[in-house]
């Protein structure tokens, strides 16, 4: 391999899909209508295959690349997309379906928080645990241990057993730990989000101190600034599959391009969607993300224009009807921004059909993805009713930067919790059907 560490060839992993839902109990019934089926089933296969309790899902398919030692490789793809999957097999947590791996070196990971951590230790007895699942002796693990402690921030903690430890703090042993140890490949998962900005800052440094001293990095992340400030070379994925292996700048690139074409016709026509809640007065029944030249997409620079158009059903003759728009951080799970108009103040009777377009005309938030809800209801004085909710519309929203922090001026990453950002209406169109 000379300097290659990491050698990855045809590499799958496929897991099995159940459709059935399970009961909570089998009766003597079931287990007769089962042995019916299987007995079917050997008389005509075909009964089998066309309503199957189960389904193949590759999660990775056919991913080949070699990584040499001193890389720092950003593996970059949208949720879903085998990143997490790739890091598994990496770490030896999972084996692969198909295909081989072969690593020189030794491995520390960190890919969920708490991993290799026991919660009844504390934190000094996790650290020798830790220290001694990643290969390292006793002795090895003293000489470092005061730099751990004084990385992790947690010299008040030590003795104290993790499990009462907040995320963050888990995060800092653990990321400490793994970084101090010596390994010859560190690889690191999208855990880092939990903490602080200053923490992620301090991390990004070590990784990139780590790579200087000839070791070899992997970080997952769907932070595009760290990425490009930390990584020489991008992997992108989508779908399991490897799209492209390329200097950073142009993987960062080759993904913006991927996410800003793609199609949403299969989830904007949402008069079937089931992820759908609300009496049923009003409903949506298309949903478009739109670019300010009017161009379907759900990737963003920071500062773009972004227009949500829909198109609206009335099902019962109504006095005022209200739109609203909700973005959710796909890593911290926290609203940041929400917005609601009054779609028309005139009585909608049944049948009307409304075109309706809401423009963000900055959507100047942190960098990363955003689950996408949408409300449909009456006015709040009064009696609240809620007509029509869209949860959690797929693909997620993407927000981006190819810009420093200097040209910024500010980081991104800091730009959490809830936003005030403008928003208006910039069209009604009420028809009657």
């Amino acid at each position: 391999m000379s300097d290659t560490v990491i050698r990855v060839e045809n590499l799958g992993k496929k897991y099995i899909i159940g459709h059935q839902q399970q009961e909570r109990y089998t009766a003597l019934r079931d287990v007769i209508t089962n042995k019916v089926k299987s007995l079917g089933s050997l008389i005509n296969p075909k009964a089998k295959s066309e309503n199957p309790a189960f389904e193949e899902f590759w999660a990775l398919k056919d991913v080949s690349f070699d990584i040499k030692q001193g890389d720092r490789v950003g593996i970059i793809g949208r949720n879903g997309a085998g990143k997490s999957t790739l890091l598994k097999i990496l770490s030896r947590i999972t084996e692969p379906t198909t295909g081989s791996i072969k690593i020189k070196g030794r491995v520390a990971s960190l890919l969920e928080v708490g991993t290799g951590f026991h919660p009844e230790l504390t934190g000094r007895e996790n650290i020798f645990l830790n220290g001694a699942i990643l290969g390292m002796g006793k002795e090895e693990i003293k000489r470092k241990f005061d730099e751990i402690v004084a990385f992790a921030e947690v010299e008040k903690f030590l003795d104290t057993p993790v499990k009462r430890y907040s995320s963050g703090m888990y995060v800092r042993l653990a990321f400490a730990v793994a970084a101090h140890l010596e390994p010859e490949i560190l690889i690191v998962d999208e855990v880092l989000a939990v903490g602080d900005a200053q923490f992620q800052k301090k991390c990004l440094g070590k990784m990139e101190d780590v790579g200087k001293e000839g070791r070899t990095v992997l970080f997952v992340s769907h932070n595009i600034s760290a990425i490009k400030a930390l990584c020489q070379r991008g992997l992108v994925f989508r779908s399991g599959q490897l799209l492209t292996d390329e200097m950073i700048m142009d993987a960062v690139s080759s993904y913006h391009y991927e996410i800003s074409n793609l199609k949403i016709s299969a989830n904007t026509e949402v008069g079937n969607y089931q992820n759908r809640r609300g009496i049923g007065s009003a409903r949506f029944i298309d949903i478009q993300v739109q670019n300010s030249k009017g161009e379907k997409t759900f990737s963003f620079q920071m500062g773009d224009t972004v227009i949500f158009a829909f198109s609206l059903e009335i099902f019962e003759n109504l006095n005022d009807l209200y739109v609203g728009v909700s973005l959710k951080s796909s890593i911290t799970e926290e609203f940041v921004t929400s917005t609601i108009h009054e779609v028309t103040n005139k009585q909608l009777r049944k049948s009307n059909k409304i075109s309706i377009a809401i423009e963000f005309p900055d959507i100047n938030i942190r960098t990363g993805d955003y689950k996408l809800y949408f409300l449909l209801r009456n006015n709040l004085e009064g009696k609240e009713l809620t007509y029509d909710v869209i949860d959690d519309l797929t693909p997620p929203l993407n927000i981006y930067t190819n810009k420093t922090i200097r040209e910024l001026g500010y980081n991104p990453v800091q730009r959490v919790g809830f936003f005030d950002i403008s928003s208006r209406i910039i069209y009604t169109e009420d028809n009657d059907v």
